[in-house]
């Protein structure tokens, strides 16, 4: 152990050495990558009445089959109707109690679904599936963890609710 810890708040990766003159720059696929609570991005894939935040993509570590970030969801605001393409996405509620809404016609007639969720809870959003999040709490702002099999965030925005039917091409 003769290279010092990365210590959390300091610069990116300051135990390799990058400095000029120093042999060449490790490939970005062959070390771990540290990126800090400050430094998540926000230039990805919006939807309305949320913001999402990527810390691990494509763009960011090299990342190449997945994408995980953190959303963040107002008081009292409830998202555009999307769904996130080829993605499966696993979500764990950090804070707050959002709910996630969708569309289910299992029975004779579609029906409205809410999850309703706590800190500590797991959300997994199949493929196209048609959905959105909603903060009830007029008072708590609403913050999920969410992981992708894609290494970007796909969003695709909709006009509103529809029931995936995977048989049925677009």
């Amino acid at each position: 152990m003769s290279e010092p810890s990365t210590t959390p708040g300091e610069g990116f990766h300051p135990h390799l050495h990058d400095a000029p003159g120093s042999p060449a720059a490790t490939p970005l696929r062959s070390r771990l990558h540290h990126v800090r609570a400050d430094a998540l991005d926000g230039d990805t894939a919006q939807t309305g009445g949320m913001r999402r935040f990527g810390a691990i993509s494509g763009r960011t570590v090299g990342s190449e089959k997945l994408w995980m970030g953190q959303t963040h969801v107002a008081p009292s605001t409830a998202s555009s109707d999307h769904h996130h393409g080829e993605s499966e996405t696993a979500i764990h509620v950090v804070s707050g109690h959002p709910e996630f809404v969708f569309l289910d016609d299992s029975g004779e007639e579609p029906e409205e679904i809410r999850l309703r969720t706590s800190p500590g809870d797991y959300v997994f959003v199949p493929p196209f599936v048609p959905h959105r999040e909603e903060n009830p709490d007029p008072a708590e702002e609403a913050v999920v963890v969410i992981a992708r099999s894609t290494q970007e965030a796909i969003v695709v925005n909709l006009p509103g609710l529809h029931v995936f039917r995977p048989d049925l091409t677009d």
